[in-house]
C-alpha cells in the first residue's frame, strides 16, 4: 500500500469569516422564525464552504521519500513570503517549488541533487540556513557585529555616566563655598 501525502492549503481571511458568520446567524435566526426550506439550503452551503479547499495530495511509494520529501520542504524558503518555507506558504510559487521537489523525488533525485539544483536557479537565499561562504557572511555575522556594538556602546556611556562631570581645583572649591556663604548671609541683592 503506497502511502499518501496530504496537504491542506485553506486560507480564509478573517474580514471574510466573520461576514460568513454573521450570514450565518442571520439564516439561523430566520431558520428558527419561518422554518423554510431554502434557507435551510442556503445554510448548508454556508456550512460546508471548506470544502473548496485546495488540497494537494502527493503518492510516494517509499516511506522515506515522504520523510525527504518533509525535510525539504521545509527547508527551502518562499521567495515570495521569505519568512515561510515553502510547506507553509500558499503562494503559487510555491506550490511550484512543492511539485518540482516532489517530481525530483520521484525521478529518484536525491536530496543533495535537489538542494543543489534550487540553490543554482535561486541562490543561498532559497535555503533558510545558508552555508557561510563570503556571500553570506554578514548575513551570518552582522547580528553578533550589531550585538558587540551595542555592549561596547552601553559600556562606554555607562563608564562616561561614571566618570567626575567637572573636577575643579582646591582654590576653585573654597572660592564657590566662600560665594555661597556670603550669599546665604547676606542675600541675593541682584
Amino acid at each position: 500500500m503506497k502511502p499518501l501525502q496530504v496537504q491542506h492549503l485553506f486560507f480564509i481571511d478573517t474580514l471574510v469569516c466573520r461576514y460568513l458568520l454573521n450570514i450565518q446567524f442571520l439564516i439561523t435566526t430566520h431558520i428558527q422564525k419561518r422554518k423554510t426550506g431554502a434557507a435551510q439550503v442556503l445554510m448548508l452551503f454556508i456550512i460546508s464552504w471548506n470544502c473548496l479547499a485546495a488540497v494537494e495530495y502527493r503518492k510516494f511509494e517509499d516511506p522515506q521519500k515522504v520523510q525527504t520529501y518533509h525535510h525539504l520542504i521545509s527547508e527551502l524558503r518562499c521567495l515570495v513570503c521569505q519568512n515561510q518555507t515553502i510547506a507553509d506558504s500558499n503562494a503559487d510559487l510555491a506550490k511550484d517549488l512543492r511539485r518540482q521537489v516532489y517530481e525530483m523525488l520521484q525521478q529518484g533525485k536525491s536530496q543533495q541533487e535537489i538542494i543543489a539544483f534550487m540553490t543554482q536557479r535561486y541562490g543561498d537565499f532559497v535555503l533558510y540556513n545558508p552555508p557561510f561562504k563570503a556571500k553570506t557572511g554578514l548575513l551570518w555575522l552582522g547580528p553578533v557585529l550589531f550585538l558587540v556594538t551595542g555592549l561596547v556602546i552601553v559600556v562606554f556611556l555607562a563608564r562616561r555616566s561614571k566618570a567626575p562631570a567637572d573636577e575643579t581645583s582646591d582654590t576653585e572649591q573654597q572660592a564657590l563655598k566662600a560665594r555661597a556663604k556670603k550669599l546665604l548671609d547676606n542675600g541675593d541683592r541682584s
